[in-house]
C-alpha cells in the first residue's frame, strides 16, 4: 500500500494546499476527513540559492516527505469520540542556513540531518461537545502559536516565533524533533478556545530535563482571531554569565484578520510579538507581520510579503558581542499547477544574518514544489 501511495504521489492525485509544517493540514478536526480513514503523502522539494552576501554563495536542494495516517476510531473500532493520528517524516539534511549564516532559518523544511522519523503519534479524545484531550508524540506548533495567513511563507519564523523556537536544550517539541505531550483544549463558544499542554522539556534527548508548560487563549477579533500565550520550562539552564538559573519562559501575542475583499482577491494581514528570557536565550524579543493576497490571478493563488525580526538580549551581547537584531523579509507566491502539484517561487532578504556584523546581508532566491496525494476511505 505504501509503495502504491508513493508512486501515486509522483504521478498525480488530489487536494492541493499542503504546506510542510505550516500546521494547518491533516491533524485538524476529524469531521474534515470525509471518511473514517485518511492516508496522505506529500513530497516537498526546494532549490534555494544565496545570490549575494551571507557566509558564501551557493545552492542547496532540500526535500521533505510527509506521510500521514488518520482514523476516526469511533467509526473504525467503536471508540466513541476518539481520533488516531500518525505522522512519518523524512528529510535529506541539506542546509541553506550553512550558506546564509542566519539564526531564524530561511527554510521551514531544513533539518540539518538526513533522517526518517516518527514525527507524531497521538490519540485525541473528545469529552462532550466542548472539551478534548490529546496525548502522545505531539508537535506543539500544530495547535499553539499557529495562524493560517502566515502559513504561506517558507521562512521558519512564520511557523512558530523565534522567541520560542530558540529555547530548550534541543528546541521545544516542534519540527523536526517532537516529544511526548498531553494537551487539554476547551472550546466554550464558537471562535473561542483555551488550551494548555505539558511536554517533555528536551525532545530527542534522553534523561530527565524537566517539562515545558504552555497555555494559550484564542478569541475572535475583527473577523479573524487573536492568540495570547505563555510558556515556561521547569528545568534550570545555563545563563550568559556562566551560572545556572530557572525562569526560561516568555509570552506571545499573535493575530490575523481579513482586510479587504474584491475583484483583486482577498487580502488578509497578520502580526506577532513575543518575548523570552534574555538571561538565558540569544533573542529576548521577536516581532513579525505580513500581508497575504488570495485569488489575485487564479482562485487558489497566494501572494504575500512578510518580515520577521529577532532582537538579541543585552546579556547575550555583553557576553558574546554581536549586533542587535536579525531581520528576514520574504516575498512569496504560491500557485497550483495541477490538482496535485503546487509551485512556490520566493525571494528573501536577510539583514544581519545571525545578528553577526561580520556577515553581509544575504539575498536568497528559492523555488519550492509540492506533490500531494490523498486517499480517503
Amino acid at each position: 500500500m505504501l509503495t502504491a501511495l508513493l508512486i501515486a504521489t509522483a504521478i498525480g492525485g488530489a487536494t492541493p494546499g499542503h504546506h510542510p509544517h505550516a500546521h494547518t493540514h491533516a491533524g485538524g478536526e476529524i469531521d474534515e476527513m470525509q471518511g473514517p480513514i485518511l492516508l496522505e503523502a506529500t513530497y516537498t522539494g526546494e532549490v534555494m540559492s544565496v545570490l549575494d552576501g551571507g557566509l558564501r554563495r551557493g545552492e542547496r536542494y532540500l526535500d521533505n516527505l510527509d506521510i500521514v495516517l488518520e482514523a476516526d476510531l469511533e467509526a473504525v473500532a467503536g471508540w466513541r469520540g476518539a481520533e488516531l493520528h500518525v505522522y512519518g517524516l523524512y528529510n535529506n539534511g541539506k542546509s541553506i542556513s550553512d550558506l546564509i549564516g542566519d539564526a531564524q532559518g530561511a527554510s521551514n523544511i531544513e533539518t540539518g540531518k538526513r533522517k526518517l522519523r516518527l514525527y507524531e503519534a497521538w490519540i485525541d479524545q473528545k469529552i462532550g461537545k466542548h472539551v478534548s484531550i490529546r496525548a502522545g508524540r505531539y508537535d506543539l506548533n500544530s495547535e499553539f502559536d499557529s495562524l493560517d495567513a502566515s502559513g504561506l511563507f517558507v521562512g521558519s519564523a512564520h511557523g512558530i516565533g523565534t522567541d520560542i523556537s530558540q529555547t530548550g536544550l534541543n528546541g521545544p517539541s516542534i519540527f523536526p524533533a517532537t516529544s511526548l505531550a498531553a494537551r487539554l483544549e476547551i472550546r466554550p463558544a464558537k471562535g473561542w478556545a483555551l488550551r494548555s499542554a505539558v511536554l517533555d522539556g528536551a525532545p530527542g534527548i534522553g534523561g530527565d530535563h524537566g517539562a515545558l508548560l504552555i497555555g494559550e487563549a484564542e478569541a475572535p477579533l475583527f473577523g479573524g482571531r487573536i492568540l495570547l500565550g505563555h510558556w515556561r520550562y521547569t528545568a534550570r539552564f545555563d545563563d550568559h554569565g556562566g551560572g545556572r538559573r530557572r525562569g526560561n519562559g516568555g509570552v506571545y501575542l499573535r493575530g490575523e484578520a481579513p482586510i479587504a475583499s474584491g475583484s483583486i482577491g482577498d487580502l488578509a494581514g497578520f502580526f506577532r510579538i513575543g518575548t523570552a528570557s534574555g538571561r538565558i536565550n540569544m533573542f529576548d524579543r521577536f516581532a513579525s507581520a505580513g500581508l497575504k493576497l488570495t485569488g489575485g490571478w487564479a482562485e487558489e493563488d497566494e501572494l504575500g510579503i512578510a518580515f520577521a525580526s529577532a532582537f538579541t538580549a543585552e546579556d547575550y551581547r555583553t557576553a558574546f558581542g554581536g549586533g542587535k537584531a536579525e531581520t528576514a523579509i520574504e516575498l512569496s507566491y504560491r500557485t497550483p499547477i495541477a490538482g496535485w502539484l503546487n509551485l512556490q517561487p520566493n525571494i528573501q532578504y536577510v539583514r544581519n544574518p545571525g545578528a553577526d556584523p561580520t556577515i553581509g546581508d544575504a539575498l536568497v532566491l528559492g523555488m519550492r514544489f509540492e506533490a500531494s496525494f490523498r486517499l480517503v476511505d
